[in-house]
């Protein structure tokens, strides 16, 4: 009989040395085998996390960029702002949707997949993601009274293009998702089971309304563009590629990264909330709700 340790007979095994090998641990004799396997364990825990920061980060990045994009050239090209129907108005829209309608609501929507988050009381996330919500679509629908505005003052037709079209639907949309989500997540005579039957729509909802959303901007630079650059009044045609043109598609690509990094957040399961409490848990009401 043969024994792994001096005086462990509980190791002791039939001609079965790998046996032994594998209750080391349990034995004592190899006190450092336990954290040399927790160690790998802690490393693939924290690598999805460290990821997610990595992008998080870009993500930020990359909304600032379109922000200061977007008002460097409506500030420097375009002659600054004002609220007097004419085309300084108009420079207003640009901002604003940009800022609103993708910037902030894109950050909104990641907000939840934030490890910090996790574990803690979800009120305060709530309503952080539904203030953050509502100043988007403030500044969405500020941007569009600017255009229309605007349109009327200088007798120009309102919803002729594919632009305003796709433009209408997304801040449409936005607004009834908000007063959706207010009423099926926020309002104390919610039930549960509605918030699990609305929360899948409400997820796919909020990243169709940011594709339609970065879609409309996209084609609304480009439309800006092929309007203000024709190759008159002293100015390149947009064919030449002036700085200003320059700008506007730097900005469309800023835009559309932008897009795809919070997207890429948005469906990646390893960052997406774990579920904080069983599912048949009876429903709390919102002033006492801890973690759901």
């Amino acid at each position: 009989m043969q024994q792994c340790g001096p005086s462990s007979p509980s190791c002791s095994t039939s001609d079965h040395l790998p046996l032994c090998a594998l209750n080391t641990a349990a034995c004592g004799s190899e006190t450092s085998a336990e954290p040399q396997k927790r160690e790998p364990a802690d490393l693939s825990r924290m690598r999805p996390i460290v990821i997610f920061y990595g992008f998080y980060l870009l993500c930020f990045v990359l909304g600032v960029a379109c922000v200061v994009c977007v008002c460097l050239w409506n500030s420097k090209w375009r002659g600054g702002f004002a609220w007097d129907g004419s085309s300084l108005q108009f420079n207003w829209h640009p901002v604003l949707m940009v800022t609103g309608l993708v910037v902030l609501y894109g950050n909104g929507a990641v907000l939840y997949r934030i490890p910090l988050t996790w574990g803690q009381n979800k009120l305060p996330w709530k309503l952080l993601h539904a203030a953050l919500m509502l100043l988007a679509l403030v500044l969405s629908i500020v941007g569009l009274c600017a255009v229309f505005d605007f349109h009327n003052a200088q007798n120009t037709p309102n919803l002729y293009s594919v632009h305003s079209w796709i433009g209408i639907a997304a801040t449409a949309l936005f607004a009834m998702q908000w007063v959706a989500g207010m009423a099926g997540f926020l309002l104390p005579c919610s039930p549960i089971s509605l918030r699990k039957r609305l929360k899948p729509m409400h997820v796919w909802l909020g990243g169709s309304i940011l594709t339609l959303s970065i879609a409309a901007c996209i084609s609304g630079i480009n439309e800006k563009l092929f309007f203000v650059l024709k190759g008159i009044n002293m100015t390149q045609p947009y064919s030449a590629l002036p700085p200003e043109a320059l700008l506007g598609n730097s900005l469309g690509v800023l835009i559309v990264a932008f897009g795809l990094v919070v997207l890429k957040i948005l469906s990646t399961r390893e960052w997406q909330r774990p579920d904080s409490r069983p599912e048949d848990m009876a429903y709390t009401p919102l002033l006492q709700e801890e973690n759901e």
